[in-house]
C-alpha cells in the first residue's frame, strides 16, 4: 500500500483531519503550543509550517505514520517514515521475534496482519479452524475479514455470526475512517455485501447452547461438532518509526472457557 501524494495543499489536508478530529483551531493550538491564528493561516495556505510543526499537528491529531508521509509531501517535505519491505534483512529481528510470538501461544489461534487484514502469518491454531475451507478462499494473499465473513468461509461456522459480522464492520468503519484508504473500504464493501443466514436461524442456534458468562463479546465457532468460545485481543507497536510496522497487527484469540483449553490442548500435544 504505498503513501499516496496528495494533489491538494497541506491546509485543506490537514483541515480534514482537523474536523475529522472533531478539533476546533483553537484546541488544536493550545494542544500544540500554538495559535488559532497560526492553525488558520497553516490551513488557509497563508503560512507554510515547517517539518517539526507538522509533524507535532499530526502528533495531536492521531495521524497514521503513513498519511503524516503524505502531510510531508504534500507541504513540499521528504517523508520522514520509510516503507521497509517485510522481507528485507534489517527486519529480521523483528520477523523472528514475530515468529516466536506466534509460536509461543499455540494451541490457542493467533496471527499477524496489514493494514488491509491480509494475513502476514499465522500459527497452527489458525490452521485448525481453517480446516476445510475451500481452497480458493485459502490462496494467497489470504484476507482475514474476507474469510471469515464469506459464505463459504467460516461465517456459516460461528454460532454467533450476526454480533460478530457487526463488530468486525464496525472495526472496518474505525479503521477507514483513522486510514482514508480505498482498498480498504473497497474491502468492506465487498464482505458487508455478502450474504447471511436467516438472522432467526442463527439467534435459535445460539439460543439453544444455554446462557454462557463471558467478560467480552466471543467469537463462539463450530469444529468438529464442537463449539470453540475465544475472545479478540489486538496488539499493535507502540510509536512506530517504519510504515510497515505501524500497520501490523497481531490478533490472538484467547480462549474464553475451559472447555475449549481442554479441546485445543488436545489437539497438539
Amino acid at each position: 500500500m504505498a503513501t499516496v501524494v496528495p494533489r491538494k495543499g497541506v491546509g485543506p489536508l490537514l483541515r480534514g483531519w482537523r474536523e475529522q478530529r472533531r478539533i476546533s483551531q483553537l484546541e488544536l493550538a493550545l494542544r500544540a503550543d500554538s495559535s488559532a491564528r497560526h492553525i488558520s493561516f497553516v490551513e488557509t495556505g497563508r503560512s507554510r509550517p515547517s517539518e517539526e510543526f507538522l509533524l507535532r499537528l499530526a502528533d495531536h491529531l492521531d495521524v497514521p505514520v503513513r498519511e503524516q508521509n503524505a502531510l510531508l509531501l504534500a507541504a513540499g517535505y521528504a517523508p520522514r517514515f520509510p516503507e521497509t519491505p517485510l522481507d528485507d534483512p534489517s527486519l529480521g529481528t523483528l520477523r523472528a521475534g514475530l515468529e516466536q510470538l506466534l509460536r509461543g501461544y499455540e494451541p490457542y489461534p493467533a496471527l499477524i496482519v496489514d493494514a488491509a487484514y491480509d494475513v502476514i502469518a499465522a500459527n497452527r491454531g489458525i490452521a485448525t479452524l481453517l480446516d476445510g475451507l475451500p481452497e480458493q478462499l485459502l490462496e494467497p494473499p489470504l484476507n482475514a475479514m474476507r474469510i471469515t465473513l464469506h459464505p463459504e468461509g467460516l461465517a456459516p461456522r460461528i454460532r454467533n455470526l450476526a454480533e460478530w459480522r457487526g463488530h468486525l464492520l464496525h472495526q472496518m468503519r474505525r479503521q477507514i475512517a483513522l486510514q482514508r484508504s480505498d482498498a480498504l473500504r473497497a474491502l468492506y464493501e465487498e464482505v458487508a455485501a455478502y450474504p447471511v443466514a436467516d438472522p432467526g436461524e442463527r439467534a435459535a442456534a445460539a439460543e439453544s447452547d444455554g446462557p454462557v458468562p463471558y467478560f467480552a463479546l466471543p467469537l463462539r465457532i463450530e469444529h468438529e461438532g464442537r463449539v470453540l468460545s475465544f475472545v479478540s485481543s489486538i496488539s499493535t507497536f507502540n510509536t512506530p518509526m517504519d510504515v510497515t510496522v505501524a500497520e501490523l497487527a497481531v490478533e490472538t484469540l484467547l480462549p474464553a472457557d475451559p472447555a475449549t483449553v481442554k479441546y485445543l490442548q488436545s489437539l497438539m500435544p
